[in-house]
């Protein structure tokens, strides 16, 4: 069966289960922060709408069933910052992160809701409004036969990783890293989406998906016993690890949606989302703008 075949097959899987993976649970009852919708810029409070831009599946915080039909906590999270902010956000997707960026600083779309991984070397040409703290690990055959535990044991074997993002960055570098240490070569596969990258792992064309660990969970739980984690617990080339909606640099935008979020953190309506999709773990106290730079002083 073709890869392309495959990925279908989880794209409708995804259609299927997502749902299924979160439980029901009752959210606060949201209305219209007249405050923060006076703030917005005028087009956007005219219109009364917004467009938040993705990349494909990403769950469980996106998962794309069509071209502006996307379920996950960052949509239920999305709607309920429509709410308070009194504007209907819809949905668009592209393909892959350089993609969803170019839209963004293009005025072609208002923002991400993502999350995208918040790194100082992001922050100079966009905003990132975090509002959840992440890991990379990797998701492997079940039992872990390859051995890939961290990133020294990734060494000679063929790594998946999301094109474009900051996990494919840092495995290029331990890819660069194996070959100087005469260890055998380390084999990068980008991909555009999370489905094919997983698909490649189940089909055995890769040997891990070097990933953020929320999405990853949700997949290995939806894999049928075939996948596992590996590498938790460590630091994977990376230290603390913010991701969060993404705007264009010192969009007047960026204060109202952290603000809006801080309100859904304050009234509960944040911690039932994330704790309905399995994402407890990823929760931050409050939401804050480029909260990597912040980090790194």
């Amino acid at each position: 069966m073709s890869l392309k075949k495959l990925t279908y097959i989880a794209a409708a899987s995804l259609m299927i289960s997502g749902s299924a993976f979160a439980e029901d649970a009752a959210l606060p009852k949201l209305s219209v922060n007249e405050q923060l919708h006076a703030k917005l810029p005028e087009n956007i409070r005219t219109s009364g709408k917004m467009v938040s831009v993705n990349s494909g599946s990403f769950p469980p915080y996106e998962i794309v069933n069509g071209a502006s039909d996307v379920t996950g906590a960052s949509a239920e999270l999305t709607k309920a910052i429509g709410q308070i902010l009194g504007v209907e956000i819809g949905h668009a997707t592209v393909g892959g992160l350089p993609a969803l960026l170019s839209g963004i600083n293009s005025g072609r779309f208002q923002y991400a809701e993502g999350p995208v991984g918040d790194f100082k070397s992001r922050e100079d040409a966009n905003d990132f409004v975090d509002y959840v703290q992440e890991f990379v690990v990797f998701a492997v055959e079940k039992g872990n036969p390859k051995g890939i535990t961290a990133l020294d044991t990734a060494c000679g074997h063929r790594i998946a990783v999301m094109a474009g993002g900051s996990a494919e960055k840092v495995i290029k570098a331990q890819a660069e890293k194996c070959t100087k240490d005469g260890k055998p070569a380390l084999q990068v596969q980008s991909f555009t989406d999370q489905p094919t990258s997983i698909l490649s792992v189940r089909s055995k064309r890769s040997d891990a998906f070097f990933s953020s660990q929320a999405p990853l969970t949700y997949f290995v739980s939806q894999a049928n016993g075939q996948l596992e984690l590996a590498g938790v617990g460590q630091k994977n080339g990376f230290d603390d690890l913010f991701q969060g909606a993404v705007l264009p640099k010192n969009s007047p935008l960026s204060p109202i949606l952290r603000d809006a979020i801080k309100e859904l953190v304050d009234n509960g309506t944040y911690a039932a989302i994330m704790k309905k999709w399995g994402l407890e773990n990823n929760m931050i106290k409050e939401p804050g703008i480029n909260l990597a730079a912040q980090a790194s002083k």
